[in-house]
């Protein structure tokens, strides 16, 4: 069963950010998965370090999207990027100290934290990128 399931409501109406997002969950539900099969601490540290690197390229995206629009509110939510990209950091350091509560901290995190900022943050530029042609 998956912790977190994409549906139309998380859509900002940009087909690639879109998916983007539905990797995401993808990622978060695999960690999900391997914790109720007791396999979290044989999965985490990979799963963690494909979260890094795909939370970066999907930023970076997101960012370049945004910046080639003039979107109004770019720094806002680029501070925003940095500060999730500061708190998985924290969480990775956790991991390579041994935290054992790490993996149901992470999945709460993760799942509150996609769900809001798409719902919120994300879904206000949707329409300006729209309006600027990226769909």
């Amino acid at each position: 069963m998956s912790l977190m399931t994409w549906n139309d409501s998380y859509s900002v109406g940009v087909k690639t950010i879109d998916q983007q997002h539905s990797g995401l969950f993808a990622i978060v539900n695999e960690l999900h998965t391997a914790m109720m099969n007791g396999q979290a601490k044989s999965v985490l540290g990979a799963l963690l370090d494909k979260l890094v690197k795909y939370t970066h390229e999907h930023f970076a995206y997101e960012e370049r999207m945004m910046e080639t629009s003039k979107y109004p509110s770019f720094a806002e939510h680029k501070a925003y990027h940095v500060d999730l990209t500061k708190q998985v950091s924290e969480f990775m350091a956790r991991y390579k100290k041994g935290d054992g509560a790490l993996n149901i901290d992470l999945l709460r995190f993760l799942s509150d934290w996609l769900t809001k900022h798409i719902q919120r943050e994300d879904k206000e530029y949707g329409p300006w990128l729209n309006r600027s042609g990226v769909k």
